[in-house]
């Protein structure tokens, strides 16, 4: 199985972190973990909340488990508030579904990894995540649209 290496994932959060300033959005906290769900890097900027690391490793995690991007994830989350209850408890409360946690995927379309980013709305921590993925020449699978 291959997975994210140290150096993508450092590039991964600097190109994330980027297109965040770039856009000037708030401060952001990204988190990139590999296939089997371990921390491989992980930034958090100057202002960034208490809880954002927590809250980015969540986003990417639950992506992780559940094997779909954040947006899917917060779509079911809606039509099936009792089933992502359950998964939330199954991930002892680590799984966060929102947009913000993106699955990486290699050429071949299998996961290397997942990517989360917090700080500012949803959909602005997805777009810094998908900038990131790209950046390094992966596949950014961030769920149905």
């Amino acid at each position: 199985m291959s997975t994210v290496t140290l150096s993508q994932a450092n590039s991964i959060i600097d190109a994330a972190l980027e297109h965040g300033r770039s856009a000037s959005m708030k401060p952001l906290t990204v988190a990139v973990l590999d296939s089997g769900g371990h921390l491989v890097a992980l930034k958090r900027e100057d202002r960034s909340s208490l809880l954002r690391p927590q809250i980015a490793v969540g986003k990417a995690w639950g992506v992780l488990g559940l094997g779909m991007g954040g947006r899917e994830l917060a779509k079911r989350a809606s039509v099936a508030p009792a089933f992502m209850g359950a998964m939330s408890d199954l991930a002892e409360g680590k799984m966060v579904p929102v947009p913000g946690g993106v699955l990486i995927r290699d050429a071949t379309g299998e996961v290397v990894g997942a990517v989360g980013v917090t700080g500012d709305v949803s959909e602005n921590d997805e777009a810094c995540a998908i900038a990131g993925i790209r950046k390094v020449g992966l596949a950014a699978d961030p769920g149905a649209a």
